[in-house]
């Protein structure tokens, strides 16, 4: 390593600490390639995570913009010089990768790659992803540089560590998906239980009045205000064990793709006009995006069913390190300063809690006939 011992070493393990911080697939994704890219000064780094199906479940990028990013356009095949390095057990070092025999060509946005390092990062006989670096940053004189043998070997020690990295974080998702279900099941029996118990009661005290309508209307009366108290106790039960469960497309799809689909279907079912825009934000840990999707759907529930809004904006984007959600409405609003009654009524509370439990912060603009802006901020993404 050109860097010295010293500086190589300490590379390299700040590399593997950053790898080993994550639990989250995409984190360790992220952080493999930008850690590859950095280690062995690469202008571009990429990791491609196969299906079964000749394509990529994931492929995360490093130096590659945004809007180029989408310009290329679909994720790449499991083909040419991608597929040699999910099927052969060694390294692929090109001076120039376009003169490759299995180089295939790529699309017109796609950025001007030469020198090319790739590998696959294996678990035992299981190919776990491909791990490939293009341009290496030095001089280039008469367009001579590229990837050595030093090179080359750091990148294999870096593979093994980001085998183990990715295995773990893998082993992690899947635990924490076994104690979702548990946790979803365990749920679905008390509210089976709880629910029953109410429903069962409101059933009788429902026949009791019906039996009292004709020769004793006032306790009727009583009877039929216990069936209306009873159903508000089964409707809250039911929203309280509901708001437990964490969204299955959350964890599939991520948090903007949930957004979208579900401010899509209120859209549809609903006469005011609900939109969403995101801008710049990325995967954010599985507590923060959480709390974030709930905050939304509390406060769409409020605009849409109390606010008598026309139209409604969800906006997602980014503030310095944080993440900003604001759901903006021009319906009744309320005054802020009955905090206490409006904080009950439209769940103010529930969302500050879980601003604060993922370290936020959440405010509440509103005026009566002014309409009604909700903000929380989230550190990261």
């Amino acid at each position: 390593m050109s860097q010295g011992p010293r500086s190589g070493l300490a590379a390299v393990s700040s590399a593997l600490l950053a790898m080993s911080r994550h639990l989250e697939v995409r984190d360790v994704l992220k952080t493999i390639v930008a850690s590859a890219r950095e280690l062995l000064d690469a202008q571009y780094a990429a990791l491609g995570v196969p299906d079964d199906h000749g394509g990529f479940a994931q492929f995360v990028v490093d130096g590659v913009g945004e809007e180029q990013w989408k310009a290329i356009g679909p994720l790449p095949r499991q083909h040419g010089i991608l597929a040699a390095m999910l099927q052969e057990a060694r390294p692929q070092r090109l001076a120039d990768v376009r003169e490759d025999p299995r180089f295939e060509g790529w699309p017109s946005a796609h950025p001007e790659m030469s020198d090319f390092l790739g590998l696959p990062v294996r678990d035992g006989d299981e190919v776990l992803g491909a791990l490939f670096l293009a341009n290496k940053n030095c001089a280039r004189p008469q367009g001579g540089c590229g990837f050595t043998e030093d090179d080359e070997e750091l990148l294999a020690i870096l593979a093994q560590h980001a085998a183990i990295a990715l295995t773990n974080a893998r082993l992690y998702e899947r635990s924490r998906e076994l104690t979702i279900a548990e946790e979803r099941s365990r749920l679905a029996h008390e509210l089976h239980d709880a629910v029953s118990q109410k429903l069962f009661s409101l059933r009788l005290t429902a026949q009791a009045a019906t039996a009292l309508v004709d020769r004793d209307p006032a306790r009727a009366k009583g009877e039929l205000q216990q069936v209306a108290a009873l159903a508000a106790e089964a409707a809250d039960e039911l929203r309280a064990a509901v708001v437990e469960l964490r969204p299955a497309a959350l964890d599939e799809d991520g948090l903007v793709a949930t957004l979208r689909t579900h401010i899509q279907v209120l859209d549809r079912a609903h006469a005011a006009r609900v939109t969403f825009t995101s801008q710049g934000v990325r995967a954010l840990p599985a507590a923060q995006e959480e709390a974030l999707l709930r905050v939304a759907q509390e406060a769409l529930h409020n605009a849409l069913r109390h606010s008598g809004a026309q139209r409604v904006e969800v906006t997602l984007g980014k503030r310095g390190p944080g993440t900003v959600l604001r759901v903006t409405d021009d319906g009744g609003g309320f005054d802020p300063t009955t905090v206490r009654r409006a904080g009950r009524h439209l769940g103010l509370v529930s969302m500050r809690d879980r601003a604060s439990g993922v370290g936020g912060t959440l405010t509440v603009e509103s005026a009566p006939g002014k309409g009604t802006t909700i903000e929380m901020e989230a550190p990261g993404g």
